[in-house]
């Protein structure tokens, strides 16, 4: 019998930091573009694309809009929207965000629609208005119905200087509680993101953490998130456990542990994790091709354990497509976080 096979990417042209989530038989994944140029103040942004099976994709073009926000004063920069993630709450669909100029700025932002394919309105408000610099917001529901949003975020202090991980309660899907606590700080040298970077008037050895990504599993929060440089090989996805969702969390093995470089597949990352047709897990994320011309979404099967994640890829070659027997990790098999 004929076993019907994936090869990644599952899906042609640029669509960074995506974001999947699966709503009845039908999953949805929203993704940063490669840029955005509004010729007005209500442009929409962040295209939406829908499967049936994880493996084949359709474009549903952009779907959010903003009705207010200030274009570039330089003409040769321009407003960048990245990382959405989009979640449920009492039958609405809303949608965390970020958007600065040049990688400049960024502010956390939420939008809401009443399905997961309709056009998102922007609300107006900045999450996180007293931090300069935050990106990549994932909102996670604890078993206890208490929210928490999790974000990227830039810090001077500390024995390794740049872009580290918070978290803050969510009082509703609009306002945080304003009490933000590092989650998650640059430990390695594999998490830098350049070396003699000019930045905030000084210049530092600058790591980067990014792209978090909080489930519960085995009684235990793990936050899968990405380190290094976006623009190379260097650029992986690694792992950190807690005990409580505030934190801390903590890296349990060197990494990237999770997705590194391999032919075919440069710099994977920005993951999100989301239930495929056979009711497991699935990791959805991007990777450069090798020609360094598109960051493409990806998918690899993702298993748990009590040490942790565990998943085969990247994966460049034919895979069984999500639902076959063979789509399963077996015990011991694959690249292990743990």
């Amino acid at each position: 019998m004929h076993e019907e096979t994936f090869t990644n990417p599952v899906a042609e042209g640029y669509f960074a930091d995506p974001f999947a989530v699966r709503h009845g038989d039908t999953w949805y994944a929203y993704g940063t573009g490669p840029d955005w140029e509004p010729a007005h103040h209500r442009t929409a942004a962040f295209e939406v694309r829908r499967s049936r099976d994880l493996v084949h994709w359709d474009s549903l073009g952009p779907r959010l809009r903003i009705p207010s926000l200030p274009l570039p004063d330089d003409p040769s920069e321009r407003r960048e929207l990245w990382a959405p993630e989009v979640v449920e709450i009492d039958g609405r669909w809303w949608m965390w965000y970020s958007t600065g100029i040049a990688d400049r700025g960024h502010q956390l932002r939420v939008a809401v629609a009443e399905e997961p394919d309709g056009m998102f309105e922007d609300q107006g408000v900045e999450l996180a208005p007293d931090q300069p610099f935050a990106i990549d917001p994932d909102p996670f529901r604890d078993d206890d119905g208490t929210w928490y949003l999790y974000y990227a975020r830039d810090v001077l202090e500390g024995e390794r200087v740049g872009t580290s991980i918070a978290v803050d309660r969510m009082l509703s899907p609009t306002p945080l509680a304003g009490r933000p606590r590092a989650a998650l700080l640059p430990t390695a040298d594999w998490q830098i993101f350049r070396r003699g970077r000019p930045i905030y008037g000084a210049t530092y050895d600058w790591h980067t953490l990014e792209g978090p990504f909080v489930r519960r599993r085995h009684g235990r929060y793990w936050m899968l998130f990405s380190g290094g440089a976006w623009t190379n090989a260097s650029y992986g996805v690694s792992y950190a456990v807690a005990d409580d969702p505030m934190g801390p969390f903590v890296e349990p093995d060197p990494g990237p542990a999770l997705l590194r470089t391999v032919p075919g597949l440069v710099g994977p990352g920005h993951c999100s994790v989301v239930e495929g047709p056979d009711g497991g897990d699935w990791l959805v994320y991007h990777a450069w091709d090798e020609a360094m011309t598109a960051r493409q979404m990806c998918i690899e099967r993702l298993d748990w354990t009590p040490d942790g994640p565990r998943v085969a890829g990247p994966t460049a070659g034919p895979q069984p497509v999500p639902g076959a027997p063979g789509s399963r990790l077996q015990p011991g098999v694959g690249r292990a976080a743990g």
